[in-house]
């Protein structure tokens, strides 16, 4: 086998810098092979090492009594009682989405699920958050249909429901599309494994489908902008199987039952490389692979290929001594290929030989853990403080409330999902109790049945890009704050988070200063609502020909309710029930939906967010869910758009009177979005008991009305019949616009 010549352009073809060679150099004391060079680009990759990052995550609070494993494994795990645990996490596959949406969409869905059930969980629930340009372009409408496809053809196949999510459309995704996509299974506290390559002389061993060369610098391409020859590198697009995965779950599943296994790792971003030597660097100890024993689906496959490629439905086990006959029978069961290709070693190196001859041996821990990392130039942009300014005297007041109403619901960012989330199956395993479409998706947890209650798990995905666009740090604050609110609204109590962030060039120090901004205002939103990051997923360079993306950092909020009976949804249930929005409604318009989509204008500053208030209103909701009949987070659209959905999604009207709320402008009155609010319906006998515990918390209470009839009527505003607030909601993604 003769390898290249490792030239300068060679190394600046696998993305290393010159000091990152040199580093290279310095490490192994001399020149790397090939094979050593694609494992170092791979490792040292933005996407696998979060080398630009990393140092800001510092600010991220990570502990709280109810986590059990927070960042630094394959996913985050809480106690939810009772003995048992979720396990969750969230990821990006947004430039593969780009260039193959379905095969994108699809291999995202399998590489997070495979996240989750190597903790030792069965995968019970996903959600998605998704980004396009706009609906109107052919080729967004080409990119939706495949990436809903891919989510549904993974997830409907393998049998894990996808019970909620989001997507919103904006000019600045047009280019860098994001398809973001969490995962919860469930798992016994006592079960949970980790990827741990432990054990000197423990078998090191591969299991799933055979290697190919699919993938190849996958998270090199993550790590860079796209160009205009985007669509030149399907090659880096993994295709996956997920019949194949469902065999690997319940195999790895039954393998762990019988205490079989030590350590796993899905074979996920840089494939056999991160698995192996991400084991041993978390372990302290060394891996040898005997890289020709690896079942190659292609011939003439080198070492290098074998090491980068990433190949779907994959996983490296370390198995205990003498149980690896009994390993390798299970996987055998279940008609997986499963193969002994090393061992565990205690002297810190990963080492890779081919027929006998070593073409790698690299300190593990050197490039699994000890990446470069950079504090990158940060500077606020020169056009920040006039984006920040809105003269709301330029802005006219509608001439028609209700024509402005309808025309919020039938635009993309607010309107229906039904077209999306019908496509996914949301109910297999028969755990869904709120569908996609309310506030938050909720599951049952089945294991739990004590004195005749069972818990339920409430889980949302948000993000504000506009709001994190005009203040990165407050636009990182409400999408903790939303999310929370979301859970809050099911009755549920916000536990912890997991994170997607989503941004530009992280070599430009206007992007950088976005991030740095927004991690600040996740990690004080999360200090103070008391939920903690667990996990999460950086994905830079979402940037095409130098126009990024708005920056969105996409919140998970995980959240329990110890009686899921309890739950709540937005829905008005019935004529004759108290209608009252909980918390304060201030004159605040920058950043609004009804600015953007009728006015044209995304400037101004978000609306304030006071994080005291804000876990008042959810200890509230929390604490007074058998009082209300319904909660429905006031976001997107403001006040009118919360009660036209839950007139909508509960096929009733409402009469509302605004008399009782704070003088300012009608828009902003109806459409502001101010933060920490939301709009409840409980029977009247009720009201004063909500009222009491209102105050307890120091949240406000106004009554604006009842529910019934077939209208929505807001006196002095509108008076629009609940069918045509349903008409233009479901057609908000109709391409006939």
């Amino acid at each position: 086998m003769r390898e290249p010549e490792i030239t300068q352009q060679l190394v600046s073809e696998h993305g290393l810098t010159a000091e990152e060679y040199a580093r290279v150099q310095e490490i192994l004391g001399r020149k790397p092979t090939f094979t050593e060079l694609g494992i170092f680009s791979v490792m040292w990759s933005e996407h696998c090492s979060y080398k630009s990052s990393r140092i800001h995550f510092r600010n991220f609070p990570t502990s709280a009594p109810w986590v059990v494993q927070g960042p630094g494994e394959n996913a985050g795990v809480i106690d939810i009682g009772g003995g048992l645990c979720a396990v969750f996490k969230m990821e990006s596959h947004n430039h593969p989405s780009f260039i193959e949406p379905y095969q994108g969409a699809a291999t995202g869905v399998g590489g997070i699920l495979r996240d989750v059930f190597t903790m030792g969980a069965r995968p019970v629930a996903s959600l998605d958050s998704l980004r396009f340009g706009p609906i109107e372009d052919p080729l967004q409408q080409h990119l939706l249909a495949g990436v809903v496809d891919g989510i549904a053809g993974y997830g409907n196949c393998i049998g894990v429901p996808t019970v909620g999510g989001e997507a919103y459309f904006h000019p600045c995704y047009s280019g860098n599309i994001l398809v973001n996509v969490f995962n919860l299974g469930l798992v016994k506290k006592d079960r949970i494994f980790k990827g741990l390559a432990a054990g000197v002389g423990n078998p090191v061993i591969y299991v799933g489908s055979k290697t190919g060369r699919d993938g190849i610098h996958g998270v090199t391409m993550a790590s860079e902008e796209f160009t205009d020859d985007a669509h030149q590198k399907k090659p880096a697009v993994q295709v996956g199987d997920p019949f194949t995965e469902k065999l690997l779950l319940e195999a790895c599943l039954e393998a762990m039952s019988k205490e079989l296994i030590v350590g796993i790792q899905d074979m996920g971003g840089a494939g056999l490389t991160s698995s192996s030597s991400e084991m041993a660097g978390r372990a302290g100890t060394g891996v040898e692979i005997e890289i020709d024993k690896v079942p190659p689906r292609e011939e003439g496959m080198i070492p290098y290929e074998f090491m980068l490629s990433e190949s779907q439905e994959r996983m490296l086990i370390v198995a205990a001594r003498g149980k690896e006959e009994e390993l390798l029978s299970i996987f055998k069961k279940w008609d997986l290929e499963a193969v002994v290709i090393g061992k565990v070693t205690s002297d810190g190196f990963l080492r890779i030989k081919w027929h006998g001859d070593t073409v790698a041996e690299i300190p593990a821990a050197k490039i699994s853990s000890e990446a470069p990392l950079y504090d990158r130039p940060s500077k606020r942009p020169d056009w920040q403080d006039a984006l920040q300014t809105l003269d709301l005297a330029s802005i006219p007041l509608p001439s028609d409330y209700g024509k402005t109403l309808l025309k919020l619901l039938g635009s993309p960012n607010i309107g229906s999902k039904e077209s999306i989330w019908t496509e996914y199956d949301h109910m297999v395993r028969t755990n869904t109790v709120v569908l996609p479409g309310s506030d938050a998706a909720v599951i049952r947890v089945k294991e739990t049945l004590k004195d005749g209650k069972e818990k339920g798990i409430a889980m949302s995905v948000d993000c504000s890009s506009l709001y994190c666009y005009l203040d990165p740090y407050l636009g990182g604050m409400h999408a903790v704050a939303e999310a929370a609110r979301n859970v809050a609204c099911s009755g549920a109590k916000p536990l912890a988070i997991t994170d997607n962030l989503n941004f530009g060039n992280p070599e430009k120090p206007e992007v950088m200063w976005q991030f740095i901004n927004a991690v600040k205002g996740i990690g004080e939103a999360c200090r103070a609502l008391s939920t903690p990051v667990i996990g999460g997923n950086v994905s830079f360079y979402n940037e095409t020909k130098g126009s990024a993306i708005y920056p969105t950092p996409t919140i998970g909020m995980v959240g329990v309710l110890d009686d899921v009976e309890k739950r709540l949804t937005q829905s008005f249930k019935k004529a004759g029930g108290v209608v009252a929005i909980l918390g304060e409604t201030k004159e605040e318009l920058g950043g609004t939906e009804y600015l953007a989509l009728i006015h044209k204008t995304e400037k101004g500053m978000p609306p304030s967010l006071d994080l005291e208030k804000e876990k008042a209103l959810h200890g509230l909701l929390h604490e007074a869910v058998t009082l209300l009949s319904s909660a429905h987070d006031c976001s997107e659209g403001g006040l009118a758009v919360a009660l036209a959905e839950s007139c909508i999604s509960g096929h009733t009207g409402a009469q509302i009177n605004l008399d009782k709320m704070p003088l300012m402008r009608k828009d902003a009155l109806l459409f502001g979005e101010s933060a920490s609010r939301a709009v409840v319906s409980l029977d009247k006998k009720n009201l004063p008991a909500l009222e009491a515990a209102a105050k307890k918390h120091g949240v406000a209470i106004t009554v604006l009305g009842a529910t019934g009839g077939d209208r929505l009527k807001i006196n002095g505003f509108m008076d629009v019949t609940v069918k045509e607030l349903e008409k233009a909601h479901k057609g908000a993604l109709s391409r006939e616009k």
